[in-house]
């Protein structure tokens, strides 16, 4: 069972910090220093990846199809179920509707009418998104999306792993491995994610402490893992550490209690931080980064979430 902090003083919080939580919390209070040798190291690791690539293993065949789109770069797995049974997919001319339905090596796959084949380089970008953009790879208004700022980034098809709301600013992960998308965007992999929200007016300890107890949503219960001020003296400024992917669930959180969220900013994913990172820019995730996603939270038990 959680132990809460009562006190509401300075950073409060509840729940076992995870040392990213703890990590957020320091670098709120500090000057990033100079680039370190093993920084400097890590920055050639990145140049390294970002020009050599990764490489995917194509002895899977057959492909479940809504795999194979994904593995094309269309997009993750689970939004490729919808275009498989909106019939926007074709094997050997013949519309597919069944997102089973398996792929050989010899069969030619076309989505709109375009041929896809599987892309062999794989690539994974992390972007540091500013706000008043959509987390698409496309809109038909016209508006800017995430993808105009990795523009010259790669020549692969790639797309964004999960969402960010379009006023939400903060760390995104884009990239064509649809394995991996499927790993992170899953309710079942309980990737962490911190954000930074600013609200309109102070935190007060009742509703701090509501919010550590959770809260009876429109679409369910939900009790974050934990919730920080990173600031000392302005309780406008609330840390929270959340694995729900559900939709706008942050902001959702602090607008049931009467409070509007003024900024919002992603700053950790799945480990990730936005360190030296600047708004707007992106780069290329190293070889570790890119192991260590791939067995984010594999080997944690599951345990399912207590409920009111």
């Amino acid at each position: 069972m959680r132990k809460k902090d009562t006190s509401h003083k300075g950073n409060s919080s509840t729940g076992k910090k995870t040392h990213a939580f703890t990590r957020f919390e320091k670098e709120q209070t500090q000057d990033y220093p100079k680039p370190s040798k093993a920084k400097k190291e890590r920055r050639k690791q990145t140049k390294k990846a970002q020009k050599e690539g990764f490489r995917r293993k194509t002895n899977a065949y057959p492909y479940p199809l809504n795999k194979y789109l994904a593995h094309c770069g269309v997009c993750a797995r689970r939004k490729a179920v919808e275009h498989i049974k909106e019939g926007q997919v074709k094997v050997n001319n013949k519309t597919i509707l069944e997102p089973g339905f398996k792929v050989e090596r010899k069969d030619k796959v076309y989505f709109n009418n375009k041929p896809i084949r599987i892309q062999q380089r794989l690539e994974y970008l992390l972007l540091n998104k500013p706000k008043d953009c959509l987390t698409t790879t496309k809109d038909p208004r016209g508006r800017r999306t995430v993808m105009d700022y990795i523009r010259h980034a790669s020549q692969e098809r790639v797309y964004p792993v999960g969402r960010l709301d379009r006023n939400t600013s903060g760390l995104l992960l884009i990239t064509n491995d649809g394995d991996l998308a499927q790993h992170l965007s899953h309710p079942s992999g309980e990737i962490e994610k911190i954000y930074h929200a600013t609200l309109n007016k102070p935190l007060t300890q009742k509703d701090f402490d509501q919010i550590i107890s959770g809260l009876e949503l429109e679409d369910g219960f939900i009790a974050p893992d934990a919730i920080a001020f990173p600031n000392n003296t302005d309780h406008t400024q609330v840390g929270i550490e959340i694995h729900s992917g559900r939709n706008r669930i942050v902001r959702r959180i602090f607008e049931q209690l009467g409070y509007e969220v003024k900024n919002l900013d992603r700053v950790v994913y799945a480990g990730l931080t936005k360190k030296n990172l600047t708004r707007g820019k992106w780069r290329s995730l190293t070889e570790k980064e890119v192991r260590t996603l791939k067995h984010f939270n594999k080997s944690k038990k599951k345990t399912p979430q207590k409920r009111k």
